[in-house]
């Protein structure tokens, strides 16, 4: 059972890692766009990178969260499966509402290059800068509460 445990892991650590890339790069290619000016051709090549982007990160959030899931639910449903958080887990609620922040950061990311084919403009490229590094910091949050488990 322990094996099962470590690949059901790896595969969560997998699919995380490749949906940060899509939360880091997203804002990366808002900033693009809102520099690009009137080019159509690099807007529209932009564009379609970030919808392509959007949704392969949805994907894997999606993969994450239900493997993650398992995780955490693992230890009720299968006997031997070890459990992934202990009593206090406060460490763990803290890692879900920053989870939940990136997402809505993703989210967010996700509406405002919708929102170019309905005309809406996008933030200034120093706003969409500094909105790119916001997720940098929640991951090293998040990292730090898993290795730590401080409270």
């Amino acid at each position: 059972m322990y094996a099962t445990y470590l690949w059901v892991k790896s595969f969560h650590l997998l699919f995380v890692v490749a949906w940060m890339a899509a939360v880091f790069y997203l804002p990366r290619i808002l900033v693009n766009l809102a520099e690009a000016g009137a080019e159509p051709a690099v807007r529209a090549r932009l564009v379609l990178m970030g919808r392509r982007l959007y949704r392969f990160g949805h994907v894997m959030f999606g993969l994450a969260a239900a493997l993650g899931l398992a995780l955490w639910m693992g230890y009720r449903v299968f006997d031997g499966f070890p459990a992934t958080v202990g009593s206090p887990a406060g460490w763990m609620h803290a890692k879900l509402t920053l989870v939940a922040l990136l997402l809505a950061h993703y989210i967010l990311a996700g509406r405002w290059l919708k929102g170019l084919d309905k005309g809406r403009t996008l933030p200034a490229g120093k706003a969409l800068r500094l909105f790119n590094e916001l997720p940098v910091l929640a991951l090293l949050l998040v990292i730090w509460l898993v290795l730590a488990k401080p409270f």
